[in-house]
């Protein structure tokens, strides 16, 4: 398998760490839009893996379709793994469906409010763009896997084993993702993309019921208190869009899907507060400088205004939790579980360099792409991780050093 890794932000130098341990691919090329952030992915897994051979750096802009396919046709790459934003998911995923490849991605592409009625009614869900074209891959005979990275990603994965193997019938599945994380030095330092961040929590909540489908909320609704395992304890949960509600119907029977953040009040107040001042939005406005006006996105302006989250793993402390959450009936009694993942920073950085958050979204894709390359997945069209069997790929996650639990609730 050779793989070209666009994106060598904080998940994708965690991918290259991640994967410069396993065997299972030829190549890959690691491309940003900075060449030196590339090079600098590159070099620290040759000079900590002595498997620079197997890497290489190239820079390309996400956004240029056609650059992209070049590139995947220059390096004969088998499959295109994205790790930038979800701004670039479209480009992306066609640049691979051109260029003969596979695709995976861990965000999919972006929703669009109703018009009229934002909190009751879905415009365009995440992904929908995608799925649109699942025939184009099925035609080519190609894969795209979608929302592989934790939450959405382990998530699902979750979902289908407790489908599989725990339940006769599925009453609700939530996502329920919390965490104790602190950072010395900082009262606001996010520990994954604000840029993202600001997308799921301020769009829409999705919600998902049988016999109703998909429809939307207010943010933030729903609030309960979920008791997060390993120490991290009760953490207050609210609803958030994310593409979990939209994966899991699509191949689990479930009557009720929900994913909730353990965001905090503090955090909360301070996403309303960008969204009061239009801090939130992605559109430029015109901003004069001593060279002229210049067009300025006020989500850019806050994402640069704040810490690199790939850089905060030496300040971190504490633990990062995900999984999901299934109440249903099994042997006709009724059963609840929660399965999950739990990530200690310390751990991930003394083992990888890389902080949990990151490290525990990086995983997951690298693991998807070893059950592709063995044949343990197989597939085409637009796929879900929920579309594949389980177990291959918990296993594989513990064989990785990072075992997943389950707790009977």
């Amino acid at each position: 398998m050779r793989i070209l890794l666009v994106g060598a932000g904080g998940v994708g130098s965690a991918i290259t760490r991640i994967a410069a341990r396993r065997d299972y691919f030829e190549h890959m090329v690691v491309a940003d839009h900075d060449l030196g952030r590339a090079e600098a992915a590159v070099a620290a897994v040759a000079s900590a893996e002595g498997a620079g051979s197997r890497f290489g750096a190239a820079r390309v802009d996400a956004a240029d379709r056609a650059a992209v396919a070049g590139l995947l046709r220059e390096h004969r790459c088998d499959v295109l793994l994205n790790a930038t934003d979800p701004r670039f998911v479209l480009p992306l995923f066609g640049a691979a469906r051109d260029a003969g490849a596979h695709y995976l991605d861990m965000a999919m592409s972006l929703s669009h409010p109703h018009p009229e009625r934002p909190y009751e009614l879905c415009g365009v869900k995440l992904g929908d763009d995608q799925f649109a074209r699942a025939g184009d891959y099925r035609e080519a005979g190609l894969l795209a896997l979608v929302g592989m990275g934790v939450e959405p990603g382990l998530s699902d994965v979750f979902a289908r084993y407790a489908a599989d193997e725990l339940f006769d019938e599925i009453e609700e599945i939530g996502i329920r993702d919390g965490a104790n994380l602190t950072v010395d030095g900082y009262d606001f330092a996010p520990s994954f993309s604000i840029w993202t961040t600001i997308e799921e929590c301020l769009n829409p909540p999705v919600i998902y019921e049988r016999g109703r489908g998909w429809f939307t909320t207010e943010p933030f609704s729903e609030p309960e208190v979920f008791d997060f395992p390993e120490g991290i304890g009760p953490v207050e949960c609210v609803n958030v869009e994310h593409e979990e509600v939209l994966l899991v119907p699509r191949w689990v029977d479930a009557g009720r899907v929900t994913f909730k953040y353990g965001l905090g009040d503090d955090f909360i107040a301070k996403l309303k507060t960008l969204h009061e001042l239009g801090l939130d939005r992605t559109a430029p406005l015109t901003v004069p400088t001593d060279h002229g006006p210049a067009g300025v996105s006020p989500r850019d302006v806050v994402a640069a205004a704040l810490p690199d989250p790939a850089g905060l793993g030496d300040r971190m402390h504490g633990k990062t939790c995900a999984g999901t959450w299934v109440k249903g009936v099994k042997d006709g009694e009724p059963r609840e579980v929660y399965l999950y993942h739990v990530v200690d920073n310390q751990w991930s950085m003394r083992e990888y360099g890389s902080q949990a958050v990151v490290w525990q979204t990086a995983v997951n894709p690298v693991i998807a792409l070893e059950l592709l390359a063995t044949g343990a997945w197989t597939g085409t069209g637009v796929l879900g991780p929920e579309a594949f069997p389980a177990r291959p790929f918990l296993d594989l996650l513990t064989a990785y050093g990072s075992p997943w639990g389950m707790r009977e609730q």
